[in-house]
């Protein structure tokens, strides 16, 4: 295996969708060959990886922004949008467009401002003497981070997107159009490292290749035994009158509105024939900011906020599994090539899924293809309930879906699988590295 160098702003845990599938993509791989710096201020855990190096906001902005910056009330380790004023400005966001622009220009500033990597950074870095750096990126002062820590190792990098926020973080000229300019650059720049790069769908690895100019190979989520242990749904009957639906994830990017659509259609259904309850595991911060949102529908149940291992019990419990995406404009186009964390867990537990979002994501089309359910890639609330009313009552089809799902997720999610195919594409781009560094004289 190689030596792998992990960049990125959360430490290996599992405590969102990206460090669960951080964590599954390493799962196995030989904890001395495998480090990561990482910037926000969180305990990491040391299931996967045991050497870490916390590069916190403090260190790697200059003296006079961070000291400014502490002026504004900044702690000097928590993001920079906990600062009182700037969590004033966010909060008003939501409710006015004008402030969401100062918003937005707000976060650019400090996302483009200049990044001071201390010697103490760069002395870990070369001391651990990677072959290679993995990143999952995400914004500019972490792309440039990423291109900083394989600059210094002389080493190759390779960027994994699992959303098209290159396209999509600064889309309405945002200081004045500087910002969207450096972005462009610093992952162009970031690019000239890469012989090889991953993406997370099939979609976004066709135009990423076209855009970027390398190879992109294929890497969503994997999922373990665990998810593949859930038993086959049974149909409703007289013991058993409810059909549980059942959504896993965050509501935010929009998610509550399509979210809302299904629960006036599990309303509409309970009126007419047999009950359907949504039950809605979600983030805690979630539950509060929505909850009110869902008042006036008695079939929704807030289940509790669920830790990673628990998913597979949740979803063992239903009868169909939800999946949902915004029809905001902006918010499908910053979408459009994602597949969710948990659609490969929703895959693997057999269950079929009821997806409601736009027909061109790649995630309702990734249900389509694995024919693991149905989709409603429409915004129109009586095809919705005419699609879920169907569904809930041919439960002869909820076999068919699952094993179908079930049989997809063995081929191409099966945790052990991935984790071999994943550190084939690592290691070959290690083996550039080391053939780059043969011709030119050896590492610098």
């Amino acid at each position: 295996m190689p030596r792998v160098l992990v960049v990125g702003h959360m430490p290996f845990d599992r405590s969102t969708g990206t460090t669960i599938t951080l964590s599954n993509l390493f799962h196995g791989w030989p904890k001395d060959r495998l480090a990561q710096v990482y910037t926000a201020s969180t305990e990491p855990s040391t299931e996967v990886c045991e050497k870490f190096l916390h590069f916190p906001p403090r260190e790697h902005y200059l003296p006079p922004q961070y000291y400014a910056l502490r002026m504004l009330g900044w702690n000097g380790s928590t993001p920079l949008q906990g600062i009182p004023a700037i969590a004033a400005v966010r909060e008003a966001a939501d409710r006015r467009r004008a402030v969401a622009a100062v918003y937005a220009h707000l976060v650019a500033l400090a996302d483009l401002s200049p990044l001071h990597v201390p010697p103490r950074v760069v002395r870990w870095l070369r001391d651990y003497q990677p072959d290679v750096v993995y990143s999952m990126l995400g914004s500019v002062r972490l792309t440039r981070l990423a291109f900083r820590a394989a600059e210094v190792c002389g080493v190759p990098l390779v960027p994994h997107f699992t959303d098209d926020w290159p396209a999509m973080l600064y889309p309405h000229g945002e200081l004045g159009g500087i910002a969207e300019r450096a972005l462009r650059s610093a992952v162009r720049k970031l690019i000239r490292l890469a012989p090889a790069g991953m993406a997370i769908s099939e979609p976004m690895a066709e135009e990423y290749q076209r855009r970027y100019g390398i190879p992109f190979e294929i890497f969503a989520n994997s999922v373990d035994a665990d998810f593949f242990a859930t038993p086959q749904p049974q149909p409703v009957g007289r013991d058993r009158p409810v059909t549980n639906l059942v959504y896993v994830g965050a509501l935010h990017l929009d998610r509550w509105r399509s979210l809302l659509n299904i629960a006036a259609s599990a309303e509409a259904i309970s009126a007419a024939a047999n009950p359907v309850r949504l039950t809605m595991h979600c983030p805690a911060e979630d539950v509060e900011r929505y909850r009110r949102a869902f008042a006036g529908h008695p079939q929704v149940h807030f289940g509790r906020s669920l830790a990673s291992h628990e998913v597979s019990d949740a979803l063992a419990a239903a009868d169909i599994l939800v999946h949902v995406e915004s029809f905001a404009e902006d918010t499908r186009r910053y979408t459009r090539y994602s597949v969710s964390t948990k659609i490969p867990q929703y895959l693997a537990a057999g269950r079929p899924i009821f997806g409601h979002g736009p027909a061109e994501l790649a995630s309702m089309a990734y249900i389509r293809s694995a024919r693991a359910g149905v989709v409603v890639g429409v915004q129109d609330p009586d095809l919705v309930t005419e699609q879920l009313w169907k569904l809930c009552l041919d439960t002869s089809s909820w076999h068919e879906f699952g094993r179908n799902g079930r049989t997809h997720a063995e081929r191409h999610h099966r945790r052990e699988r991935v984790a071999a195919r994943f550190a084939d594409v690592l290691r070959k781009a290690a083996e550039q590295g080391e053939r780059r560094q043969v011709g030119a004289g050896g590492r610098s």
